[in-house]
């Protein structure tokens, strides 16, 4: 039986980060290395095709650091608030 691949929807997937990368906030997955157990995603600034960078695809599960989807400001900063609410709730 084959192993299962970890984060299958990588490629092509979409993020926003929460706070700017080199200017930019909305990244596309245009390409994925596994190396090991580890895998590691190259982000693309949907804006600007030069800006591009590899990152360890678990971060993309933080979300402090990134939103699945592209997000406006607004989006974003009502993620935090309820965040922080909940933080606040224990």
């Amino acid at each position: 039986m084959p192993k299962k691949q970890k984060f299958p929807y990588l490629l092509g997937s979409k993020w926003t980060a929460r706070h700017n990368h080199w200017g930019w906030r909305h990244f596309q997955v245009v390409n994925r290395k596994d190396k090991g157990k580890w895998i590691f995603a190259e982000m693309v600034a949907s804006c600007d095709p030069s800006v591009r960078f590899w990152i360890n695809a678990k971060q993309l599960k933080d979300t402090t650091l990134w939103s699945a989807g592209w997000k406006t400001l607004q989006e974003i900063d009502r993620t935090e608030e309820d965040s922080e609410y909940f933080r606040n709730v224990d």
